[in-house]
């Protein structure tokens, strides 16, 4: 069957013998084999035999075992509903509401005070602006310089 991919290691991904599963991890599919054509990957899947049973899985999503991360590393559905807090005074500046992945990912944090109509901030997820991650505690600080944020 033709795979649409979201990952950016399909070998290791689709390697034979590795798991699948759909959203709510009730069913588990073993890759068979996988081959990659024309920037498209083919997948053969245990226990999908045919094109029948390989229609039933038309639309399914199916997701792998997130990857071990370093210390230092997050996958971005962990910062998401973090409190954000400022480094200068420990003060909340409000909560992790999205991450905008692009050039640069991006932290959204709706602000707790808002100022104005501004009602969210854009903080650049890098080390000097984010230099503490507490995923334990829910929290991160942030050190943002002038400007950045409203009302800071």
């Amino acid at each position: 069957m033709t795979v649409r991919i979201f990952t950016d290691e399909p070998e290791e991904r689709f390697a034979p013998g590795a798991e699948l599963f759909n959203r709510d991890g009730s069913v588990t599919y073993t890759v068979e084999r996988a081959r990659t054509f024309k920037n498209r990957w083919y997948l053969k899947l245990e226990g999908v035999d045919d094109r029948n049973a390989a229609e039933e899985l038309n639309s399914t999503v199916l997701y792998g075992e997130p990857w071990e991360l370093e210390d230092d590393e997050f996958y971005p559905k962990d910062l998401v509903g973090l409190e954000a807090r400022l480094k200068a005074d420990g003060r909340v500046l409000g909560k992790v509401v999205d991450m905008i992945e692009g050039a640069q990912w991006l932290l959204k944090i709706r602000l707790a005070q808002p100022v104005g109509d501004e009602t969210t901030a854009l903080v650049p997820f890098v080390i000097d602006l984010v230099p503490d991650i507490d995923l334990e505690e829910g929290y991160l600080t942030i050190d943002p310089p002038g400007g950045l944020i409203p009302g800071v």
